[in-house]
């Protein structure tokens, strides 16, 4: 074999060994890596409604129950001392406490009379502007039509609250009750009535 290919031959070994050192080189070459992280927080807003048989600013307080029902401030002796044809008028005001953070829609969502004269006594709600406008015959925008039942919420009109900003409880709304008696009352006898409103957070 003569020297010219044997150096061809050592310098090809060099040149495939050098290409398979650099294909080692590029496969060992460390990767640079980078974190990026992201989170939420979520808190649930509040609601509530309280009622106040007044208006005055303390004066409210929650009534979330039948049994813890608001008691409503009908004429005194003559709520207690009906004869036929006779009306009285009582307000309850409602109100977003300052907590709450929605807006609300509010509706009647149950009446009820009990007692022997509750078949003869009939009802009506009007919204008026404070309850000092709360008198027999006040008008205003009608909730449920005069005449009704007691156990009846035919009729019925819903209506909205609106939550306070910064801290503030929401704007009042003045429900006037306006209860008569009918023809057939009867001496002596009692009745009782009850009314649930329900209110619902509004986006």
């Amino acid at each position: 074999m003569t020297a010219s290919k044997t150096r061809s031959r050592k310098f090809k070994a060099i040149l495939a060994g050098g290409i398979v050192l650099g294909v080692g080189a590029a496969v060992t070459l460390a990767a640079w890596t980078d974190d990026e992280w992201a989170e939420g927080v979520f808190g649930a807003g509040s609601f509530n409604v309280e009622g106040s048989t007044t208006g005055a600013a303390d004066s409210f307080t929650d009534h979330e129950s039948a049994d813890g029902a608001a008691s409503l401030d009908f004429e005194l002796p003559a709520s207690d001392n009906l004869s036929p044809g006779d009306a009285v008028a009582a307000p309850f005001v409602l109100r977003l406490d300052e907590a709450t953070t929605y807006d609300a829609t509010v509706d009647l969502t149950s009446a009820a009379g009990t007692g022997a004269n509750a078949a003869n006594l009939t009802y009506g709600i009007v919204q008026v502007a404070n309850a000092g406008a709360c008198t027999v015959g006040a008008t205003g925008t009608q909730i449920v039509p005069s005449g009704t039942a007691l156990s009846s919420t035919t009729g019925k009109q819903g209506f909205n609250l609106t939550a306070g900003a910064d801290g503030e409880a929401g704007a009042q709304v003045t429900l006037c009750f306006t209860v008569t008696a009918g023809d057939d009352l009867s001496e002596g006898d009692k009745a009782t009535a009850q009314w649930q409103f329900t209110a619902t957070s509004a986006e």
